[in-house]
């Protein structure tokens, strides 16, 4: 709300508490001072005042409602009056407003983990009319165009994904939020893959503010995948033609409620898969840009993504969906299973490394919300074409700034963001930057199987460093493309280095692995990759530096108030 104006638009006496105080309405605070029976400030020092004093940020301020008695029907305010009228031959009992009327202002509450809840805060008023006004003037704020908070949104609701607990998720939980904040909701519940993408081909997306998905990874990139090419339609584009496309950025922001298997996007963009806390950053009209990644095979368009896997975790997505009766274990299983396999697989890569020579993979730089790189970088930043160099250097760059290199891969790894989960709490790219246009490579080179899994085993850890290994090689680039090879030399290759021995293009019946795009399968193996910066905006605010780590920590990362109800979920 930078350069409004702080202006008083409510004020008047109410009760809080059972005590006296004066409370005032402006653009972007709500505040409240106690005060004498007379109107004046309470007695006691300017310092006491001050304590007792309280502003709650409107940036901050989820929803305000009634406080409704336990009686359907009646206002709390209004109780029987042991009074009669007689009115010809019948009777009637008459209503009196014995207690003034109340509302309650519902304030946003830090918690642990990165979770959100909520303090709610009663203020009574001494009739109907002006505990209305309050309301009414309260919520009109709200509305105002500074907050872009959402009105109008597009439910999608996947009862097929992870434990298949999204509908319970949406109804118990979301839903009531939703309500709370008078944001009006169309749910669709997916009758199968791709029923969001037709849906979104086809509806009026003009009346919406945002999409909502309540599902997994998957279940996001199909909106995603959806938003981005109505949005092409609708400005007289088709499918993308050609590597040197540039796709439009949407108007509108995507939200997700997290029900899905590992819940990636929201893990790395909010920090917790918690659904609640998703909610509010939707209420609260939060807006963050990531990074998308177009993929070709040749030159066709295959789809968008943010994250692609080659190799190791694409056997897992493959061999993962003969067992889908398992529900999530069957990512374990599928995993257990590859790393006894240890396949590896011959390939070439040739990238262009990003242009910001002080940013690497491994220089330890996190992205929290409000991140220095990514606000460096906007969606206009034309993202291919850069010739930078990078701090760790393969081998010599061609002419035009590409850089290849051939070998035996157990991964191919492109990683848009940092990919959190609840196995790999850092993500397997912890320095991996939401919005600054790249994605982090990782190549990891045929290695013996109990190597692999100490690798494996870094990743699920918060202190020990997964790229340490002689096997493996980050960059950070713009562009990249990779071929499956065939390898001439039957002979073994030597752990540890890349080999340089001759290879050439793979047969049509020769043996390789699958992409693992988004949770998603891609059985091409051959593509180009390219990085859009910022290409889609969702409702988060990035991961929020805490004051400090510890998860019992209740002075710097848990946001309390005196008057609050300390419950963090709303009842109805």
């Amino acid at each position: 709300m930078a350069g409004s104006v702080n202006c008083v638009i409510h004020q008047s006496r109410l009760e809080i508490n059972g005590r006296n105080s004066l409370i005032t309405l402006t653009t972007r605070h709500l505040t409240w001072e106690p005060v004498s029976s007379g109107g004046l400030p309470d007695v006691g020092s300017s310092a006491v005042r001050h304590r007792q004093s309280q502003t709650l940020d409107l940036r901050d301020v989820i929803g305000v409602k009634s406080k409704e008695c336990g009686h359907p029907g009646f206002s709390e305010s209004f109780k029987y009056k042991n009074s009669i009228i007689k009115s010809g031959s019948s009777y009637s009992v008459e209503l009196h407003p014995l207690h003034p009327v109340s509302f309650i202002v519902y304030g946003l509450k830090r918690l642990p983990s990165h979770c959100l809840g909520y303090d709610t805060y009663t203020f009574t008023c001494r009739d109907p009319t002006g505990c209305q006004s309050w309301i009414d003037a309260i919520k009109n704020v709200l509305e105002l165009p500074d907050f872009k908070r959402p009105k109008r949104l597009l439910v999608f609701v996947n009862p097929f994904g992870g434990k298949k607990k999204g509908p319970k998720i949406y109804r118990e939980k979301i839903a009531p939020l939703f309500e709370l904040a008078d944001i009006h909701t169309d749910i669709i519940v997916t009758q199968r893959a791709g029923h969001a993408n037709e849906v979104i081909m086809n509806c009026d997306l003009h009346k919406l503010d945002g999409l909502i998905c309540v599902g997994g990874d998957g279940m996001f990139s199909e909106l995603m995948n959806g938003l981005l090419t109505r949005t092409m339609m609708d400005a007289g584009q088709h499918v993308p033609q050609g590597r040197d496309h540039i796709p439009i950025v949407p108007d509108l922001r995507i939200g997700i409620i997290p029900a899905g298997s590992t819940d990636t996007v929201v893990y790395t963009t909010v920090g917790t898969n918690d659904p609640v806390t998703s909610a509010l950053h939707i209420i609260l009209g939060d807006s963050i840009g990531i990074d998308i990644c177009s993929i070709y095979h040749k030159d066709e368009f295959l789809r968008y993504s943010n994250s692609l896997l080659y190799g190791y975790y694409g056997d897992v997505l493959q061999d993962s969906e003969k067992n889908r009766w398992m529900g999530p274990k069957r990512y374990d299983w599928s995993g257990f299973k590859k790393v006894m396999g240890n396949k590896s697989y011959d390939g070439d890569v040739s990238f262009l490394l990003s242009p910001n020579s002080d940013s690497h993979p491994r220089d330890g730089v996190v992205c929290y919300s409000g991140c220095s790189v990514c606000g460096h970088h906007s969606p206009d930043m034309v993202s291919h074409g850069a010739n930078g160099e990078g701090r760790q250097k393969p081998i010599s760059a061609s002419k035009d700034g590409w850089y290849n290199i051939r070998g035996r891969f157990i991964g191919i790894n492109s990683f848009t963001m940092s990919c959190r989960c609840n196995l790999c709490p850092r993500g397997p790219s912890p320095s991996s930057h939401l919005g600054d246009g790249c994605t982090d490579l990782m190549l990891v080179q045929s290695c013996s199987r109990t190597n692999y899994i100490r690798h494996l085993y870094r990743c699920a850890t918060k202190s020990s460093d997964q790229f340490d290994f002689n096997f493996i090689k980050v960059y950070r680039v713009k562009e990249f493309s990779f071929k499956p090879l065939f390898d001439c030399d039957d002979g073994e290759e030597e752990a540890g280095a890349f080999s340089s021995r001759q290879y050439k293009l793979k047969s049509a019946t020769a043996h390789n692995s699958v992409w693992n795009c988004d949770g998603e399968v891609i059985n091409t193996p051959q593509l180009f990759v390219r990085v859009h910066c910022q290409l889609i905006k969702l409702f988060a605010r990035g991961i929020e530096q805490m004051g400090c780590q510890s998860e019992a920590c209740t002075k710097c990362c848990v946001s309390t108030s005196s008057d609050g109800d300390k419950n963090g979920f709303l009842e109805y």
